[in-house]
Parts: structure tokens; sequence; C-alpha cells
């Protein structure tokens, strides 16, 4: 393709012309309800077994809750992979390189759902009890996992596709796919758990028919792609293109696979170190399952937002148009900072309130989630600047830097702390885990930002 051509392409496509004020809120805005309601399928079962099964009922869906960020980190390096490698190329100018992308990150998204499913289906009992389940709490955990394994490779397309489509100019479709597959549920789960009062199998079988339903769109979107039409070799799996993929969605995989990881530590230690204390092993397990995935809606807005950014950052980055690339970082962190400190206000002042709405315990369920609430989530102002700053390197094509930021917070420095303050303080250095290393992951992310915008170009080098 000839340098005029390029230009052709790049100087027709509205994310290197239209203001970047507009390009966040066209994509930002579907991309942030699309992620709320995605987080709302845990948080709607949730409600509802907390209703109608209890406590035990909360601490199973949290010891689950592992495998469904594996699903997620999955679909995030291949559909946030395929999604920044097509905008880079399209920004480049190399349409006929940048659709192989998305095809082959398709194969991938379907495939490595029906492999997470057997691995599931095989092995749930072990998984369950390394992920922390005691004795009372593990048939609940059962019965709502070998269910819900049946949606996973649903699940995984569907949150890797809409990236893909969100990279192909059509962010409110990306949203309805999400919003379609949660009305489904929360009407499901209404019927099945509170009406049919099937407990945990309803809540799970509401979860799979919405994602099932989702799945079905997103499959109809992409079957008719917008930008370039997908042909039957685009989906031929090619080392060269799905390696890349890999390479550059890896930040957003080990982001999700480090939250794992911390999921499965930190139920280990709430189990060990609660039974020792006054709450038992399932009050500490319950009420921090409920604090991370009520946590998980301003995460939501916050990965949303960085997700709206990303087409805007990698067509322009890779056009060179390094203005266009600074503004739409600064736009996505001030917003994600003035929407952290609403978060921070709001489980400062109702932590009781959010608690009563998972359904009422023990006075020990209150005290601890109060405590947890206050105490664990003291730095959430500052959580929005790492996803932000790591899903901008993924975008700009460093995903070593990306990768690196994304394990600051949850390997470098939570996990150690969780191995290390509980032996001092019990189940009270659990909770003093969460502020320290959100603390520390801030420093380093500003320090990462301030020194890659300090060597960017300062002007647009096509000018």
């Amino acid at each position: 393709m000839s340098e005029e051509q390029k230009e052709n392409i790049q100087a027709g496509n509205p994310l290197g012309e239209d203001s970047v004020a507009s390009l966040m809120v066209k994509f930002a805005v579907p991309s942030i309800i699309a992620m709320i309601v995605s987080a709302l399928y845990n948080i709607v079962d949730q409600l509802f077994i907390g209703q109608a099964v209890g406590t035990l009922g909360n601490a199973a869906t949290n010891v689950a809750f592992p495998l469904t960020t594996s699903c997620i980190a999955l679909a995030l390096m291949f559909g946030i992979g395929g999604a920044s490698c097509f905008n880079l190329n399209m920004g480049r100018g190399s349409s006929e390189r940048a659709v192989y992308f998305v095809g082959n990150a398709i194969v991938c998204l379907i495939g490595s759902g029906v492999i997470l499913f057997g691995i599931a289906e095989i092995f749930l009992t072990p998984l369950l009890k390394g992920f922390g389940a005691p004795g009372d709490v593990l048939p609940y955990a059962q019965t709502y996992v070998r269910i819900t394994a049946i949606g996973f490779p649903f699940m995984i397309l569907t949150a890797g596709g809409c990236h893909l489509i969100r990279a192909d100019g059509s962010p409110q479709m990306a949203m309805i796919c999400n919003l379609v597959g949660a009305i489904v549920n929360t009407i499901l789960d209404a019927v099945f758990v509170m009406v049919f009062r099937w407990g945990m199998a309803g809540a799970a079988w509401a979860t799979i028919i919405g994602q099932i339903i989702s799945a079905i769109i997103v499959i109809h979107y992409l079957l008719h792609f917008k930008t370039i039409p997908l042909k039957k070799e685009h989906f031929y799996p090619q080392i060269k293109y799905i390696g890349r993929t890999a390479q550059i969605g890896m930040a957003s995989f080990f982001n999700q696979i480090a939250m794992m990881l911390v999921q499965i530590v930190m139920n280990n230690s709430l189990t060990f170190y609660g039974a020792s204390s006054i709450y038992g092993e399932a009050i500490p397990l319950a009420c921090a399952g409920i604090v991370i995935k009520v946590n998980q809606i301003f995460f939501s807005i916050v990965i949303g937002l960085s997700q709206g950014s990303q087409p805007v950052e990698s067509f322009n980055y890779g056009a060179k148009k390094y203005d266009r690339v600074r503004k739409a970082y600064r736009l996505a962190a001030l917003t994600g900072v003035i929407i952290s400190i609403f978060s921070f206000v709001l489980f400062q002042i109702f932590p009781r309130q959010i608690l009563g709405l998972f359904g009422t315990g023990e006075p020990e369920y209150f005290t601890f989630g109060v405590r947890f609430f206050r105490i664990f989530l003291f730095f959430i102002w500052l959580d929005a600047l790492q996803p932000i700053t790591s899903t901008f390197f993924t975008s700009i094509g460093k995903p070593a830097k990306g990768i690196f930021l994304s394990l600051t917070r949850q390997i470098i420095f939570f996990i150690p702390l969780l191995l290390i303050l509980p032996r001092f303080m019990g189940i009270e250095g659990c909770i003093y885990c969460g502020p320290i290393a959100d603390f520390l992951s801030a420093v380093v992310t500003i320090i990462m930002a301030f020194l890659e915008f300090k060597n960017m170009p300062k002007q647009d080098e096509n000018r």
C-alpha cells in the first residue's frame, strides 16, 4: 500500500479527526455501561442468593469468583489485544493486516472458553478447595460452578467480542450485547431463586442463559463487521497474529490473573485467620466477597473509561498524532479520579446500608463488613490511575510496561503484604493490606506515566 493510500485511510477515520472529548464520550459511555452491566451479573446473583440462601451462599459465590476472573482475563487478553492491534494497524494504514487480528482473536476467544470449561468441570472440587472453600460452603459452591462453567465460552466470547465491536466503531452495540444479557439474568434470577426456590442452581441457570443470549448477539455482529468484511481466511489461526494479540493484551490478562491470585490468597487467609477470631470462617469470606463485588461496580466504570480511551489512543499513536494521545489519557485519568473520590465518600458513609442489601446476619457480620469496607477501600480515590495507565501503555503498543504496571498493586505489593501482616495482626492484617497496596501502586503509576509523556514527542510528527 502506498503512503498516499495510507494517508487517505487515516484521514477518513473519525478517530483521527473528531474532537477527543466527543470521541471519549462516544466510546467511553457505552463501554462504562457495558462494564457495569457485566459486573451486575455477579452482583445480582449475590443479591438474590443472600436473601434466599444466606451467608453460606454469599461465601460460595466469593469462592467461585476466581473462575469468573479467569474468564475475564482470557476475554481481555484476546479482546483488548485484538482490538488494539486492529486500531494500531488501521491508524498506520495497514487495513489488510488489521482484519486478520480480528478473525484470529475471535477463534482464540471461543477456544479458550471451551478449554476453561473442561478444566472447571474435571477439577471442580480441588479448585474450589484451593480457592478457600470451607467444608460447609463447598456444596453450595459446587452446585453453582458446575452449572455456570457451561457458560464460560459464551461469557468469554461476549466480554472479548465487545472490544472488537467497539474497535469497529460501534460502542453502542457493545453496550447492548451486555445489557440484554444482564436484563435476562436479573429477570430469571427473580423467577428461579425467589419464585421457584431453586437456590444456587437457579442463580447459576439464570446467569448462563443471559450469557448465551449476549453471545448470540455478538456473533451476529461480528459476522457483519463494518470496517472490513471478515472472510473465511481471516479465521485461520496464525501464530504471528495470535502471538502479537496475546502480547498486546497481556497487561490486561495479567491484571485479571493478579486479581484472581489475590482472591485465592485472600479467601484462604480470611478462612484461616477468621477461624481463630470472633467472626468465624464464613463471615469474613462472605463480607469480603460483597465488598469486592460492590467495588467492582466502581472499578467497572474505571475500566470502561480506559477501554473507551483505547481506540482513540491506539489509532492516534499509530498515526503519530501525539497531542491527541495526551488529551485522551488526561481526560480519562481526570474523570477516573473524580469518580474515585465519589466512590470513596459513598463507601465511607454507607457501608452498613450496602451490606444490608445482601441479607441480614449476626452482629459480627455487620461489624466486620463495615470495618472491611472503610479500611480496605480507604485509598480507592487513587485506584483509577493504575488501570487507565496500564491500558494506555497497551494501547500505544508497549505491553511490557503495561504488564509491569498491572502487576504492581496485586502481585508486587498486595500478596506479600497479605502473607506478612496477618501473621502479626491476625484478621486485621487482611484488612490493612488493601490501602497500603493501593497507595504504593498509585505512586509507581504516576511516576511511569510522567516519564512516558516526558519522552513522547512534543509535537505531532505528521503536521
